[in-house]
């Protein structure tokens, strides 16, 4: 800008310059050509008066001289001419001066001379006698001119250029001083020329614009990594060489890497056979699915790729830990084989017995054993089975509504529900603690305190004895139910809580456990947020603890 403006600058004032010359020689052209004529006409006057007095001998003397004299008659023959044949002349009758001169005494003309062929001055002056006197010298021409003045028009040209050159820089550098110091954060202000003051007005307005724009894009960009940063799923945007354009933590925390790898490609980090195929499959334009196993847990990755115009311009991937979908997939499959395999025993023994009663292959004394033979696995079915409902009840969640209920009175209610069972088994109850007010559901408590009482008496020694205490402790509530069994050996004890699960098989048959009651345990415990704890020695017996919260929130 500013070099367009010194060249414009710079080429006005030449161009004036240049303009401004041609008229100052045009006007000194004139004015020397006019002061030329009046020096000619003078001394036209004053050789008239010579040739009055002298007559041709004036003439003849003066033959040399500088300009060209010329004595015509009345009927405009040449008498005399100082630079051609007079003879070889033509008549002068029509020349503009010599009819002027003829006419009105003097005249004057300017033309190309025939004679001479250069371009001439003529003056002319009728004498006494008729006749006429003329002297005529070569015209100043332009170009003589020029060289006369050819020294003052250098200087004046050279100072006047320079003269124009540095005006030009200094007034383009301060015409755009004040554009280079415009404050375009602060467009409001008042500009320092008024011709800029619609473009300050909208650059005003695009301003606001964007400033509006980017608090909305700050304000979107902040709720985005808001709601990403708490994904417990993992996003990763790629570009499309595959470069981390943005990580969320939980995505970083899953690949073991930082946000340090935003901007660098994905593979640099975490390399893998599985990650590679995935993601040349999106960027074919495919949406991709890899299973992964990372730190031993189990990641589905899903990679989508993004289309702009047509073509794939990045990559989303989403990380979802399936670890435990996984497990109760497992834990599913080995349930239904469990309750497959539960459900067929008993069966199998009330196929068997029957099928014997049905043939007529059984004694008559034997019929009552073996109809209690199908009594007892039959009520071994019917307890399995409502074992499992009640358990799959528990996994859908409670629909029971928490209240306000003493966990003592439950305990004292189980103790003497339990008893007659226990002195069947010849072991010993007993209940000690005081009321301990909570909230929660009566019927999971009942079913916690039922299931824990009645294993300790299946898994006791005969004449052992089962204690179980209820106190209050703080904020809490702590049953406890300790037996003098048999003991769970250390490497079971992370087991025993697994649906079908038995420390000792042979003994679970024996006593008609299913192997779902402290599965059942587990789930009422979850639902009212109480703890666990257990603690076993072999051959001397088992304590059990649980610790409710007073107060439970469904």
């Amino acid at each position: 800008m500013t070099k367009r403006i010194f060249r414009s600058i710079g080429l006005v004032a030449v161009a004036v310059f240049a303009a401004s010359l041609i008229l100052i020689l045009g006007a000194l052209y004139e004015y020397f050509s006019a002061g030329q004529m009046q020096r000619l006409a003078t001394e036209t006057a004053l050789a008239a008066r010579a040739v009055e007095t002298e007559g041709r001998s004036y003439l003849e003397s003066v033959k040399d001289a500088d300009c060209r004299l010329t004595w015509i008659a009345a009927d405009g023959f040449v008498l005399f001419d100082n630079r051609a044949d007079e003879a070889a002349m033509e008549n002068h009758l029509e020349r503009e001066e010599i009819r002027q001169a003829l006419e009105t005494g003097e005249g004057q003309s300017q033309r190309l001379s025939s004679t001479l062929m250069e371009q001439q001055l003529y003056c002319a002056r009728r004498l006494s006698d008729g006749t006429v006197l003329r002297l005529s010298a070569n015209q100043l021409s332009w170009w003589s001119l020029l060289v006369a003045m050819a020294q003052p028009i250098c200087i004046v040209a050279v100072l006047a250029i320079v003269l124009s050159l540095l005006l030009a820089s200094r007034l383009s550098h301060r015409i755009m001083a004040p554009l280079n110091e415009l404050d375009l954060d602060d467009p409001d202000r008042t500009p320092p020329y008024e011709e800029l003051r619609p473009l300050m007005a909208r650059l005003s307005a695009q301003q606001n614009q964007l400033k509006s724009q980017e608090a909305l894009l700050e304000h979107r960009k902040n709720e985005f990594e808001t709601a990403v940063s708490h994904l417990s799923e993992g996003l990763i945007l790629l570009g499309e060489t595959g470069t981390v354009l943005s990580i969320n933590p939980a995505a970083a925390r899953i690949l073991g890497v930082t946000r340090a790898c935003e901007g660098k490609d994905l593979l640099l980090f975490c390399n893998t056979p599985d990650l590679r195929d995935l993601l040349h499959g999106a960027m074919a334009g495919r949406h991709t699915e890899r299973v992964m196993t990372v730190r031993d847990r189990s990641y589905q990755i899903n990679a989508s790729p993004v289309f702009t115009n047509g073509k794939v311009s990045g990559l989303s991937l989403m990380i979802f830990d399936i670890t435990e979908r996984e497990k109760n997939e497992l834990t599913r499959r080995e349930f239904s084989a469990n309750v497959s395999h539960e459900l067929k025993t008993p069966l199998q023994s009330i196929s068997g017995c029957a099928e014997l009663l049905e043939g007529g292959m059984v004694e008559p004394q034997d019929v009552p054993r073996f109809a209690g033979r199908i009594y007892d696995e039959a009520r071994r079915l019917m307890n399995l089975i409502e074992d499992i409902i009640r358990l799959s009840h528990l996994d859908e969640g409670s629909s029971d509504p928490f209240e306000k209920t003493d966990l003592f009175e439950i305990a004292s209610r189980m103790v003497q529900e339990l008893t007659p069972q226990a002195e069947k088994a010849g072991v010993t109850l007993s209940l000690t603690g005081e009321q301990s007010p909570m909230t929660g559901v009566p019927r999971l408590l009942s079913g916690i305190v039922y299931n824990l009482v009645e294993n300790a008496i299946k898994y006791n020694k005969p004449e052992g004895s089962v204690t179980i205490s209820v106190v209050p402790e703080g904020q809490s509530v702590v049953l406890r139910v300790a037996d003098t069994g048999v003991g769970i050996p250390p490497e079971d004890r992370d087991r025993i809580f697994e649906r079908f699960y038995r420390v000792d098989k042979s003994r679970s048959k024996e006593v008609g456990g299913t192997g779902l009651g402290l599965s059942i345990v587990k789930h009422a415990a979850a639902i009212h947020r109480a703890g666990i704890r257990v603690e076993s020695t072999p051959g001397v017996g088992s304590v059990f603890t649980v610790t409710f919260p007073q107060e439970v929130r469904e």
